[in-house]
């Protein structure tokens, strides 16, 4: 595959490790919005600087939008999907129906039955 190939350059960003699962986690979130220590908890084993550095990279995909409350203290950040980020939420599916057709194993996450899930 060329750089310019359209599925190459979407992979190289969405594959990197936690991409797929903080969309997700914004996805649950009350108008597809968490905060970042929200997600921070959500995502056990993610680190700070890791959350950070993919949060940005969504932000300039333009598949999240950062909005920041500085009028109080402590300054408050929310992300939340755009239009573009609920989309993904389809393929995120579409590798779930994949996994249960196929009897992918996969350990059970902690917060939900994945395959009783609403997801």
């Amino acid at each position: 595959m060329q750089d310019g190939c359209t599925v190459s350059q979407t992979v190289r960003y969405l594959s990197k490790r936690w991409t797929l699962l903080i969309i997700l986690e914004l996805y649950k979130g009350d108008g597809y919005t968490r905060r970042f220590s929200e997600l921070r908890d959500a995502l056990s084993g993610i680190t700070p600087k890791v959350l950070a550095e993919r949060l940005k990279e969504l932000e300039r995909e333009e598949i999240i939008t950062r909005h920041v409350d500085a009028t109080a203290f402590p300054v408050r950040a929310d992300y939340t999907l755009t239009e573009s980020g609920l989309e993904i939420i389809e393929i995120i599916r579409g590798i779930k129906r994949w996994a249960l057709k196929w009897k992918v194993e996969n350990i059970t996450c902690g917060n939900q039955d994945c395959k009783v899930c609403e997801l």
